[in-house]
């Protein structure tokens, strides 16, 4: 059973170096895929500076502000999940966990994080993120890893579940 999952993730890991497209396909493709697509749509604001700073280091190794990326600085958040990618948007939830500068070569992290949202459809429900975040990039993907309430029904049922985010263009 674990060879077989290993092999499902690692498909799916290819197909996603191909976009979000290529992993919808893939899917398609599978012979007992019932899909069902529940689309969350959500702004993640992460306020690292000013009076009430929503990302919070927390520790930090003795080189790395001496690293061009940050390696080895800890951060500790709490992000507002809005409607609107303003800050007076609605909040619909929070992103609450740790992130980490994990690369000695390019900015990006390495985040923990548990999606609550606290309003709508999916008031009460988590969704709990673990992964890469190459956050200069304007898009990336991370694995959703596990959840509750309505979404832990989704993500039970379909255990391959990718999380996209797409960073605006300023």
């Amino acid at each position: 059973m674990l060879s077989c999952s290993l092999i499902i993730s690692l498909v799916v890991a290819a197909e996603s170096q191909k976009g979000p497209i290529a992993v919808e396909n893939w899917f398609s493709k599978l012979p007992n895929a019932k899909e069902k697509v529940t689309k969350l749509h959500f702004y993640f604001h992460d306020i690292v500076s000013g009076k009430k700073p929503t990302a919070v280091p927390v520790a930090r190794a003795n080189s790395t502000f001496a690293s061009p990326t940050y390696f080895g600085l800890l951060s500790v958040i709490d992000n507002p999940l809005t409607t609107g990618p303003g800050p007076k948007s609605e909040i619909v939830g929070r992103a609450q966990g740790i992130t980490g500068y994990s690369s000695f070569k390019e900015f990006s992290l390495l985040m923990t994080l548990n999606l609550v949202f606290t309003s709508g459809e999916y008031n009460g429900s988590t969704l709990s993120v673990v992964g890469y975040n190459p956050f200069t990039q304007r898009i990336f993907e991370d694995a959703i890893v596990g959840g509750s309430w309505l979404i832990l029904i989704y993500s039970v049922s379909n255990k391959y579940l990718l999380y996209v985010m797409q960073l605006s263009e300023k």
